[in-house]
């Protein structure tokens, strides 16, 4: 990984950027100061590959970064922590939009004090809404959930379950609603059933709504924390092979349900880049005056083969895939 680190850092001064600091303003790498706050805790299995990349970018840079986040989906919380940040003048904010109107205020407070701000994972467009010109994350989720309705279509599966284990997420209703709407291109249709992040309650929800709808083809997560718990509720009940499984984003328990076939597919962000790159661009505005002038699309990719799972297991169970 540092060879990796080590290149992207190099790689960026010879991006195609402009300037936007006066040499008088620049500094050190030590002294730069740069808060990442999103609405993932660092305990989820996804923003744990995030949190890798922030870490990797702050021993690559010794830029002094904090990573703050809920520890649970909580956005006026994730909006007061973006408020602190901001309180103690760092050199930039790199933030998740996942809910506009609970965010707009402190992201456009950061914006008008001059504080650099670059958005990562989600509210692209929302963000842009907002003025920040620079997104680290996968493409439209909306458009990531059509492609992948496309092909549940074209499977035969056309009657699916949406699992949001975050409703009201900005992402993750997209990518619900764009399922169903791919879906319903070739006559299908997807319903979102909402849980929570306690694997309990998504085992639990989810084998009621199935045990009510048997008319279901396919289970569709929208992440990590309610596919893992779904791959063991499929193992249980012995439901692999009589209702198909798929998601968005990966990691190891995910990647092993897709090499032993029990999954087919996920959905790849490259969410330690969501992570690295922000530091990395935040940084090198501070120290150098850069700013990457396109956004930066990690994803999505689809891991749908065995040989694909294996390739990159071994980095997701090492925290970067």
């Amino acid at each position: 990984m540092k060879t990796f680190a080590k290149t992207a850092f190099g790689a960026v001064v010879a991006l195609g950027i402009a300037g936007s600091a006066q040499a008088a303003n620049l500094k050190d790498p030590k002294d730069v100061k740069i808060a990442v706050v999103v609405h993932g805790a660092a305990s989820d299995a996804y923003w744990s590959v995030v949190k890798r990349g922030v870490d990797d970018a702050a021993a690559l840079t010794g830029a002094q970064v904090q990573y703050l986040a809920p520890q649970v989906f909580d956005e006026v919380e994730h909006a007061r922590l973006i408020e602190a940040a901001i309180a103690t003048n760092p050199d930039g904010i790199a933030v998740s939009i996942p809910d506009a109107d609970a965010l707009r205020g402190p992201v456009t407070k950061a914006l008008a004090a001059g504080i650099p701000v670059v958005n990562l994972d989600s509210g692209e467009k929302e963000g842009q809404e907002m003025g920040v010109t620079l997104y680290v994350g996968t493409t439209s989720e909306y458009d990531a959930g059509v492609k992948a309705g496309e092909r549940l279509a074209k499977e035969g599966t056309l009657k699916v379950a949406c699992i949001n284990h975050e409703v009201g997420n900005i992402s993750l209703d997209q990518r619900c609603q764009g399922i169903n709407d791919g879906l319903a291109k070739s006559g299908g249709s997807s319903e979102v059933v909402a849980v929570s992040q306690d694997p309990a309650d998504v085992s639990r929800r989810v084998e009621a709504y199935l045990s009510a709808h048997a008319d279901i083809q396919a289970v569709f997560a929208t992440g990590t924390a309610s596919a893992n718990p779904l791959i063991k509720l499929f193992d249980d009940r012995e439901l692999t092979g009589k209702i198909k499984l798929y998601t968005f984003d990966i990691g190891p328990e995910i990647l092993d349900a897709i090499v032993a076939g029990k999954m087919g597919f996920g959905m790849d962000g490259q969410q330690y880049l969501m992570g690295f790159l922000p530091v990395l661009y935040l940084v090198e505005n501070a120290t150098h005056g850069f700013w990457v002038q396109n956004s930066t699309y990690t994803g999505p990719l689809f891991i749908d083969t065995p040989d694909k799972a294996n390739a990159i297991l071994a980095l997701s169970k090492d925290g970067i895939r």
